[in-house]
């Protein structure tokens, strides 16, 4: 597999986990072990909690990247995540 295939692949496989997530509606305290609140990395509407004011919660960012909506990753890694451009945040942005 040359890594052009393996970039899609991959890629096609965080977009199909971001959406599952979505659609389950907010973590339960259980499935956050070993994991922790990564801001400002998802896509609108795939976010898995803290959105702000006014949103109810787990699928309810309004734009990609929001400094104040979250995703879960495995624990240690968000600091070091960059999605196209976008650094991982372990506290949500203000303002």
């Amino acid at each position: 597999m040359n890594r052009q295939t393996l970039a899609f692949a991959l890629a096609g496989s965080l977009a199909t986990a971001l959406a599952s997530a979505a659609l389950a509606g907010p973590l339960p305290a259980e499935k956050m072990v070993g994991m922790e609140k990564c801001y400002g990395i998802s896509l609108a509407g795939q976010n898995d909690c803290a959105a702000g004011a006014g949103t109810t919660c787990a699928g309810t960012s309004t734009m990609d990247y929001q400094g104040n909506a979250w995703k879960a990753v495995p624990a240690g890694t968000c600091a070091t995540m960059d999605v196209n451009g976008h650094k991982g945040m372990l506290e949500p942005m203000k303002g």
